[in-house]
């Protein structure tokens, strides 16, 4: 393949990443949905002390209503605003301890991250996709100049 394919390449280049990037998005709010709905499914309520808080998550400890110390791996959901050794009201799934979102937060709360993500990725790709175009224009003119002009053109003169 030569150089002067790289505007359509990149083009579906670029649209394979925003493809995957609203899957991701579309991700976040939907396992965000499943949690909230295992955690109302069968709900536990605890109080529960922020051990740490991370960029991509923040820990809790917490006694769960059988009397055993949870301490989820993959952090709180919803952690926003949470301060190292704050206690804080959380809800659990009572089958599986390590689903444990702060009290009185939703899946809702997603939304906002995914789209804003969403936005962002759009507004990095509208530019490289109209560089692409203008590429390819650029190119079919030069090609043209180069060749005679257009096939349907030249096609007149030789007749």
């Amino acid at each position: 393949m030569s150089l002067a394919g790289w505007p359509r390449r990149l083009r579906q280049l670029i649209l394979f990443l925003l493809i995957c990037l609203m899957v991701s998005c579309a991700g976040m709010i939907v396992g965000s949905f499943l949690n909230d709905r295992a955690i109302n499914a069968n709900m536990g309520e605890a109080i529960a002390n922020v051990r740490s808080v991370e960029l991509l998550r923040t820990t809790v400890d917490f006694v769960d209503d059988n009397g055993d110390f949870q301490s989820p791996p993959t952090g709180l959901l919803y952690p926003v605003g949470l301060e190292e050794g704050q206690r804080v009201r959380v809800e659990y799934d009572r089958l599986d301890p390590n689903v444990v979102r702060v009290a009185g937060r939703a899946w809702t709360l997603s939304i906002i991250p995914a789209g804003s993500i969403a936005v962002v990725g759009l507004l990095v790709a509208a530019p490289l996709w109209w560089l692409s175009v203008r590429a390819t224009l650029r190119s079919r003119r030069t090609s043209e100049k180069v060749n005679g002009g257009s096939p349907e053109l030249r096609n007149e003169l030789e007749n």
